[in-house]
C-alpha cells in the first residue's frame, strides 16, 4: 500500500519535471543565442550526457517499474526503482556539472578566430571541486525536500486518524530522512561556501553585505545599508563567524564588496561588478532559515514520536493507533498542542522547497553580472535580434505555462493525497516469483498501475 501511494505521487512529480524541463531548451534558443553560440561546445556536453545516458536510463526503469507492477518478481521490481533513483542522481550530476562550469569555467580555451569557447578537458569539467561540492549540497537538499514531503503528508493523515499503519511508518522514515539530510546539507553548504569564497569572493561578500574587507569578519544577522554609498547604516552581526565560514579561521581576512569590485575593474575593465546586494543578502538568509527550520522540526518530531522502548508503558500505542506525542517521559502534548504539531508538520512540507528556491536565486543572482564567471557577461549572452518587448512577452508566456502546470500538479497531488493508500489487490498479495510468472495471463489485460 505504501509503495503504491508514494509511487503515484512520485510519478506525478517526475512527469511534471520532464514537462517543465522542456521550456529550458526554448530559452537557450530564443533568448540566449549568443550565450549558446559562445559556450555551446562546453555547456552542451554534460547536458548531452544527461539526456543520452541518465534520462534514458531512468525512463527505461520507470517504465519497467510501472508496467511490471504485478508481472515482475518483487526483488526485481524493487531493483527497478533503485535504478530510477541512480538515474536521477546521475542526471542531477551532469546538469550541475554544466551549471558549475558557468560558476567556475575550467577545461576550455578561447578560439579567437571563431569567437567561441571550446572544450579541452571534459573530465575536468565533470570533476572540478565546484561540481562535486555543488552536487553534494544539491542532492542532500533534495533528500531534505523528499523527507519533508513524507512528513507533511503523513501528519495530514495521522491528524485525521486515517491510514494509520502506513502513515506511522512513513512519518518515521520522513523524519529520519529530514534529520540526516538536514545535517548533511549544512555540512555540504559549509564546504560549498569555502569553495565559493576562493572562486567567487564577491558572492560571499554580497551574501554578508560586507562592504569593506576586514579581519574577524562578522556574520550579519541583519543589515540595512545604502548601496550607492557603499556602507551599512544598521547592522547586527556575530564577529569572526564569516571569517571562520570562509577560511576555518575566525581571525582571517575577508575582502569586502568595494575591494573586490575595484580588483575586478582592474582585471576586466571599468564597470560595476556588484550583484544585487539585497537579493544576495536576503536569499542567503531565507535559504539557511527555511532549511534549518526543517531540520529543527525533524529533530523535534523524532523526539516526540520516539520508539516504544524509550516510553513508559502508559504512553505506548499500537501500530494501528496514532502515536502519542510525548514531550517528557510521562507528559504527552495536550490535544491543542498535538493539533498544532500536526499542522506545523504539514506546513513543513513546503520549507525545504522554499529554501532550495532561495538557494538557487542566491547562486544565480550572486554571480551577476556574469553568465559565465570571468568570461562572459550576462548582457553579452542575450539574443541580439530579440527586443525587450519580445523577451518580456516570452517570459510572461513561460510564467503562465508554469502556473498552469503548477495548478495541475497541485490538484493531482491533493487528489491522490486525500485518497490515501489504495487497498491491496490479489496480485499485490501474491506477486509473481519469476518474470511473466502467470502463464495463463493475457498480455492485453488492464495495467495494474497506470493513470
Amino acid at each position: 500500500r505504501a509503495t503504491k501511494f508514494w509511487g503515484k505521487l512520485f510519478l506525478i512529480n517526475i512527469a511534471m519535471g520532464v514537462v517543465t524541463g522542456i521550456v529550458q531548451e526554448f530559452q537557450f534558443g530564443m533568448n540566449w543565442s549568443d550565450y549558446s553560440r559562445f559556450v555551446g561546445d562546453i555547456f552542451g556536453a554534460p547536458l548531452a550526457f544527461e539526456a543520452l545516458i541518465a534520462f534514458f536510463f531512468e525512463s527505461t526503469f520507470i517504465g519497467l517499474w510501472i508496467f511490471g507492477w504485478d508481472r515482475l518478481p518483487k526483488k526485481i521490481h524493487l531493483a527497478c526503482m533503485w535504478m530510477v533513483s541512480l538515474g536521477t542522481i546521475l542526471s542531477a550530476y551532469f546538469i550541475l556539472a554544466a551549471n558549475s562550469w558557468m560558476q567556475h569555467p575550467v577545461g576550455y580555451r578561447i578560439n579567437e578566430e571563431r569567437g567561441r569557447a571550446e572544450l579541452t578537458d571534459f573530465w575536468r569539467v565533470l570533476t572540478q571541486d565546484t561540481a562535486v561540492t555543488q552536487f553534494f549540497h544539491t542532492i542532500t537538499a533534495a533528500f531534505l525536500v523528499g523527507g519533508a514531503f513524507m512528513v507533511g503528508i503523513a501528519a495530514f493523515h495521522l491528524a485525521r486518524k486515517k491510514h494509520i499503519p502506513v502513515m506511522r511508518t512513513s512519518l518515521r522514515l520522513g523524519l529520519v530522512t529530514v534529520v540526516i539530510a538536514g545535517l548533511l546539507t549544512a555540512v555540504s553548504g559549509d564546504t560549498l561556501a569555502k569553495v565559493m569564497f576562493r572562486q567567487q569572493p564577491m558572492k560571499m561578500a554580497a551574501a554578508e553585505a560586507l562592504w569593506d574587507g576586514q579581519e574577524r569578519a562578522p556574520f550579519s544577522i541583519f543589515a540595512y545599508g545604502d548601496v550607492s554609498e557603499g556602507h551599512n547604516s544598521v547592522e547586527i552581526s556575530l564577529p569572526g563567524v564569516l571569517s571562520f565560514l570562509a577560511d576555518n579561521d575566525p581571525n582571517s581576512y575577508v575582502p569586502g564588496i568595494n575591494d573586490i569590485n575595484k580588483a575586478q575593474e582592474e582585471k576586466y575593465g571599468p564597470g560595476d561588478y556588484r550583484p544585487n546586494i539585497p537579493v544576495a543578502f536576503w536569499s542567503f538568509r531565507w535559504m539557511i532559515g527555511f532549511g534549518m527550520a526543517s531540520f529543527g522540526l525533524g529533530i523535534l518530531g523524532l523526539w516526540l514520536t520516539r520508539r516504544k522502548f524509550l516510553l513508559p508503558p502508559a504512553m505506548r500505542t499500537g501500530e494501528d493507533e496514532v502515536p502519542n506525542l510525548v514531550l517528557f517521559r510521562n507528559k504527552a502534548l495536550s490535544p491543542k498542542f498535538t493539533k498544532l504539531y500536526w499542522l506545523t508538520a504539514l506546513w513543513t512540507l513546503l520549507f525545504p522547497l522554499i529554501a532550495n528556491s532561495w538557494g538557487w536565486i542566491f547562486t544565480e543572482m550572486g554571480r551577476q553580472p556574469w553568465v559565465v564567471y570571468g568570461v562572459l557577461q550576462t548582457r553579452d549572452g542575450v539574443s541580439p535580434g530579440v527586443s525587450q518587448g519580445e523577451i518580456l512577452t516570452s517570459m510572461i508566456l513561460f510564467t503562465l505555462i508554469y502556473a498552469v502546470l503548477a495548478v495541475i500538479e497541485v490538484k493531482l497531488l491533493v487528489k491522490y493525497i486525500k485518497a490515501g493508500p489504495p487497498e491491496l489487490t490479489e496480485s499485490d498479495l501474491n506477486p509473481p516469483t519469476r518474470i511473466n510468472g502467470h502463464d495463463d495471463e493475457d498480455a492485453d489485460r488492464p495495467m495494474a498501475f497506470s493513470y
